[in-house]
């Protein structure tokens, strides 16, 4: 299948940047204003009019820069914080009386602007190591600070960090309501498919089973195959197992979630027909990344008109060995089911999602298994259920319980700890 991609794009975060970029302006603005109002007070007149034309200059032609986050890169971030640093250490070389009289710096609150956008672009931690930078140069070049300076580096110190804190805080959120937008667009397209599948594919097997069970012979085999297919297709659609491959990454005009449907991750649950007849291989539900997998989407293909499968409404996540693994042991609990119940048995799958393990219980209305004949097989070199099912949950950490009562059934209860098996969710 092609791939096909689709991009959402969450804007919450874009307005703070053209805050900031209006900011940068009205500030640079302001600090040229005191300087203009208020020339008489400066010894080196000409230190100041160099410094606020570079900072003039400077900023103008770094507006671009400030747009969006994939513009402001780390050099800018540095070089802005350093013009603002210079501009406050070199307000004593332009007024002499700046050291003892607490007036405002060259760059005044412009320098405020360079620590917002640290704030922006990487958080709260960029905000407070860029706020200290900040306040340790005006504690320097004020050589007796008086209460409003120090009031001034905290309220920008820990404003610094508020902001950048919510904006984490922003992303975040953008990030869960693409998902949940993601989700909601999945769930109206299974929808649709289910719809018209309802319409064509699912009325077309249930007649075939109809008919072919009234006709009889071969054609009550070709019913009763197309019945499984029916209820494998029912349970596909309607668990909405087909998994998807995203990315997230913080680009120009916010979070961005890429969904991409490739080719290998449609329908490969398993090459079964929906019963103990055909539980075949179910490991090829595991996408090719190496992310932890739903435990649901390998088991559910082994669904069928006598395999009831049983799952919680949560994806059960597990590493992708560890589920091919407990798939394949059930499958070998399955096919021993229509070895020696006979194909006419039921079987029943249960999965259950536990804090500290995931538990998978197979059970069948079978005759059950005498008392003693599971050790007489072993040491007649059938191994069945001492390595494909008992040796695959032991190399997991977990175990494999068999409980059979003659005339009863059978019924296998597969553990696997959640340490070992399962990603924290």
């Amino acid at each position: 299948m092609a791939k096909r991609e689709r991009v959402v794009r969450m804007s919450v975060e874009q307005p703070l940047w053209r805050a900031l970029t209006g900011y940068r302006v009205l500030t640079m603005c302001y600090a040229v204003g005191l300087f203009v109002f208020d020339r008489s007070r400066f010894e080196r007149p000409w230190v100041a009019v160099v410094f606020l034309g570079v900072l003039a200059l400077w900023t103008l032609v770094t507006l671009p820069r400030v747009a969006n986050a994939a513009s402001c890169t780390k050099p800018f971030l540095g070089a802005d914080l350093t013009i603002g640093l210079t501009g406050i250490l070199l307000t004593p070389l332009a007024d002499f009386q700046a050291q003892s009289v607490d007036g405002p710096t060259l760059p005044s609150i412009w320098t405020a602007g360079s620590v917002l956008a640290f704030a922006l672009k990487g958080g709260w931690r960029w905000a407070a190591c860029a706020s200290s930078l900040v306040a340790g140069a005006n504690l320097v070049m004020r050589v007796h600070p008086t209460l409003d300076t120090v009031h001034n580096v905290i309220l920008v110190w820990v404003a610094s960090i508020a902001i950048g804190y919510v904006v984490e805080v922003a992303r975040a959120s953008e990030l869960t309501l693409a998902r949940a937008l993601e989700i909601e667009a999945a769930t109206r397209e299974r929808e649709r498919l289910a719809r018209d599948i309802h319409d064509s594919v699912l009325q077309v097997l249930a007649m075939v089973q109809r008919r072919g069970t009234a006709l009889g012979g071969e054609a009550a085999e070709l019913g009763r195959m197309a019945g499984e297919q029916e209820i494998a297709l029912r349970t596909l659609v309607s668990s909405g197992l087909v998994p998807t491959s995203r990315v997230s990454e913080d680009a120009a005009l916010g979070a961005v979630v890429r969904t991409v449907d490739t080719a290998g991750q449609d329908g490969e649950a398993g090459s079964g027909t929906g019963g103990p007849t055909g539980a075949g291989d179910a490991g090829g539900a595991e996408s090719a990344g190496a992310g932890p997998c739903d435990l649901r989407a390998l088991l559910a293909p082994y669904a069928g008109s006598r395999v009831t499968f049983s799952e919680p409404g949560a994806p059960v996540p597990l590493e992708p060995a560890a589920a091919r693994e407990v798939a394949a042991a059930v499958g070998a609990a399955l096919d021993n089911v229509v070895r020696h119940a006979g194909p006419d048995a039921r079987a029943w799958i249960l999965v259950e999602d536990w804090q500290r393990e995931v538990i998978v219980t197979v059970r069948d209305d079978g005759p059950g298994i005498p008392e003693g004949r599971l050790a007489q097989a072993e040491g007649e070199g059938r191994l069945g259920v001492a390595l494909s099912i008992r040796g695959r949950l032991r190399d997991l950490g977990g175990t494999a319980e068999l409980v059979s009562v003659p005339g009863q059934g059978t019924e296998v209860e597969l553990k696997v700890p959640r340490g070992r098996g399962k990603t924290e969710r």
